[in-house]
């Protein structure tokens, strides 16, 4: 494997890091502020997050694709590996992934366009985290299973 190979996976488990960790936070402790303040306090607070996140979000995004494109052909040289146990868990990793893609450049589109209202978003939020769980699970079985 190539000699960029470890930077290349400290590049993706940091974008991976915060990006898992900036949906984690919204749906485990945002989320909790509706129960504690009212709904258009909840909401500038959400605004003020999401126009922070708006600026950081989407060069996070790209790298951890871009990286887990270059960790993939490194890993698979190309799709040599496809068909294999390792390969099967890792195609459906990367199927998941693609899944979050989706999801993200919808939400972007929809607060781009004023569609994102506070049931969409925590919606989204919640299909988000559910898939990089998986994602995480798989990352670390796929080597295992």
């Amino acid at each position: 494997m190539a000699a960029w190979y470890p930077w290349i996976v400290l590049l993706h488990l940091s974008c991976a890091i915060v990006f898992v960790g900036a949906v984690a936070f919204e749906v485990l402790v945002v989320e909790s502020f509706h129960r504690h303040f009212d709904a258009a306090t909840v909401q500038r607070i959400e605004q003020a997050l999401m126009a922070r996140v708006r600026k950081f979000m989407p060069v996070v995004v790209v790298l951890l694709f871009v990286s887990g494109g270059a960790l993939f052909d490194l890993r698979c040289d190309g799709f040599a590996c496809v068909g294999s146990r390792f390969g099967n868990w890792l195609l459906l990793k990367v199927l998941l992934a693609f899944g979050v893609l989706g999801v993200f450049v919808n939400t972007m589109w929809a607060m781009r366009h004023g569609r994102m209202d506070p049931c969409r978003f925590r919606h989204t939020h919640r299909i988000v985290l559910g898939l990089m769980v998986g994602i995480v699970f798989l990352a670390k079985a796929m080597f295992y299973l």
